[in-house]
């Protein structure tokens, strides 16, 4: 028993599709079973037969990756396959404007450290300071700095003893850090993002020599969407073949 050669006008074979992006044909195989590739016909004996149309939407899906990661990219592909395109669309959108929303992100960031670098006199102590100090420092209630916590923005340490809240040099930073922002109109949930940022990095310093390699992985991330949008876009122009029975029986063929 033989398996369906290319050589048939207008078929493939998962391992003629699997090839071209560097893929396994088991791949192939599963991502039709999941329903990102949309149904195979198959032989009397089983094979799948893959079209052009079927090539050109793995080349969408492997583009759309890049730019929307697995599980969208999945969710994309899947209701173009049903027919909902509006679905699909709407996923894209989405993905767009988290992106837009991580540049504005960075955009903040990038002015935050620069306020922070630029003003902020490196600290003399460890000693930790009250939630009234700092709020005094900062010119807000401290009921504004306990609601930042409850936020996840701020996470000051207790003291042992009392079980006060004590902002060491660090968390008067974070302080310092999410008023500017506040300032500029960010939500709270925004500036918890941002401050993982700075945490991550180990300070406002060292993040401010990694914000060039973070606005590179947007920029790559945008070109991918729009590879992602070209990719898709042939694939629908070239009309999703009808949903066919997918026989189950017959998935490793």
């Amino acid at each position: 028993m033989t398996a369906t050669q290319p050589s048939n006008t207008g078929v493939r074979r998962p391992i003629d599709l699997a090839r071209a992006h560097g893929l396994s044909a088991q791949a192939v195989r599963n991502y039709e079973r999941d329903g990102v590739l949309p149904p195979a016909p198959r032989t009397p004996n089983g094979y799948r037969r893959f079209t052009e149309v079927h090539a050109k939407a793995l080349s969408a899906y492997v583009a759309l990756i890049a730019g929307h990661g697995y599980a969208a990219s999945g969710e994309i592909m899947r209701a173009v396959n049903r027919g909902e395109i509006d679905a699909a669309l709407r996923i894209v959108d989405d993905c767009h404007a988290l992106l837009q929303r991580d540049r504005e992100t960075l955009d903040a960031v990038e002015t935050a450290v620069a306020t922070l670098t630029a003003t902020r006199p490196q600290p003399q102590t460890r000693k930790a300071v009250s939630v009234s100090v700092l709020a005094h420092r900062l010119g807000v209630r401290p009921a504004t700095l306990r609601k930042w916590e409850r936020a996840g923005v701020l996470r000051p340490a207790r003291d042992p003893a009392t079980h006060y809240r004590a902002y060491l040099p660090d968390d008067v930073r974070d302080a310092e850090l999410a008023h500017l922002l506040r300032r500029g109109g960010y939500r709270l949930d925004h500036i918890a993002g941002v401050l993982r940022q700075v945490r991550g990095a180990g300070g406002a310093e060292p993040l401010a020599a990694s914000l060039s390699r973070w606005r590179e992985r947007l920029t790559e991330r945008g070109r991918a969407m729009l590879t992602g949008a070209a990719r898709l876009a042939d694939y629908l122009d070239a009309g999703p073949p009808s949903r066919q029975p997918t026989g189950h029986h017959f998935l490793n063929r």
